[in-house]
């Protein structure tokens, strides 16, 4: 036994036997702090969700319902339009992703003022959502800064609607909001990424004859196709998930309540935790199958811009070689 000891003494003394405790020590602590704050608080929600209880309620009170929580997460009027809401702000982000990805291809190239405008894109990023909240909430408010800027354009103050008590309205102008704050985040984005791409592939492509569409969708799609599918999933995912726009603007008054601003409501203002535990669970499915369905439109989409690609890249070699 002490010569046992001893050789594992030596062991942890030695060159190597240190570098495998380091090794560990970064595996199973990342892992436990994981598992402990992420991936255990996860399952006790998942229970939550079968009971129908408050915070407050002890463990033998608590009433199991089984999936009465998500039957009810589909039924209710409030649970079910917020999820509806969701539509609004995945129709922004599309728009945010085809405008950023449309100025980040021209601002790739070199461009008069567009370090300039790359900052002053990026700089709303940086702000707090919160701050931004209650920017936007003095800005929309009747006679304030929107208004009087329309009215300097001509507008007349009574035909204009309030931007945020019009529910014809009120969701789009919260909208534009967040694509206001992450249209320059996706837009640098890009630009690292088009930046990236091979400079000889565009030469290749002007000898071919081909226009900057083909070039820009044969070329610069596929080549980016990674990035392009992350920003969409992170897109799509804050979307399903929007809180501080209608939390801080407008409180979700006047339907402007999103997923997460009911959930809130029903979690800490109505003490239905089983049934927001459901919600939470719920829109976690919703974000991994949109996630897997983004993952595959991607894949059938560049599937022949690759192939095409790979088919002129073999040629180009072919040829290099005959004249060689």
């Amino acid at each position: 036994m002490e010569r046992q000891a001893f050789s594992l003494r030596k062991w942890v003394k030695s060159r190597k036997g240190q570098q495998t405790i380091i090794i560990l020590a970064f595996m199973i602590i990342p892992l436990l702090l994981l598992f402990t704050f992420t991936y255990l608080p996860f399952g006790q929600m998942v229970q939550f969700s079968f009971f129908k209880m408050k915070y407050s309620t002890p463990v033998d009170k608590r009433v199991f319902v089984g999936w009465q929580n998500y039957i009810d997460v589909f039924k209710r009027k409030d649970c079910f339009s917020a999820l509806k809401l969701s539509g609004y702000y995945i129709i922004g982000a599309l728009f945010q992703l085809a405008l950023a990805l449309y100025l980040a291809t021209i601002l790739s190239f070199k461009t008069k003022g567009g370090s300039v405008f790359k900052a002053l894109m990026f700089f709303p990023f940086l702000i707090s959502g919160i701050a931004i909240g209650f920017i936007f909430k003095f800005f929309y408010t009747r006679g304030f800064v929107f208004d009087t800027v329309l009215q300097w354009c001509g507008f007349n103050l009574e035909n204009l609607p309030y931007w945020l008590k019009d529910q014809r309205i009120n969701n789009i102008a919260l909208v534009a909001t967040s694509v206001w704050r992450y249209f320059g985040q996706n837009m640098v984005l890009f630009i690292g990424a088009i930046m990236s791409v091979d400079k000889e592939m565009y030469e290749a492509a002007d000898l071919d004859g081909a226009n900057k569409f083909q070039q820009f969708f044969y070329i610069i799609l596929p080549s980016i196709k990674t990035i392009v599918t992350l920003n969409v999933i992170m897109s799509i995912t804050g979307s399903l998930s929007a809180f501080e726009p209608p939390y801080v603007i407008t409180g979700g008054a006047n339907g402007t309540g999103t997923y997460f601003v009911i959930m809130n409501e029903i979690a800490h203002v109505s003490q239905k935790v089983g049934l927001a535990s459901a919600m939470a669970v719920v829109l976690l499915m919703i974000i991994f199958a949109a996630t897997i369905l983004q993952k595959l439109f991607f894949k059938y989409v560049f599937r022949n811009a690759y192939e095409d690609s790979e088919v002129k890249h073999k040629k180009r070699v072919k040829a290099a070689k005959g004249v060689n």
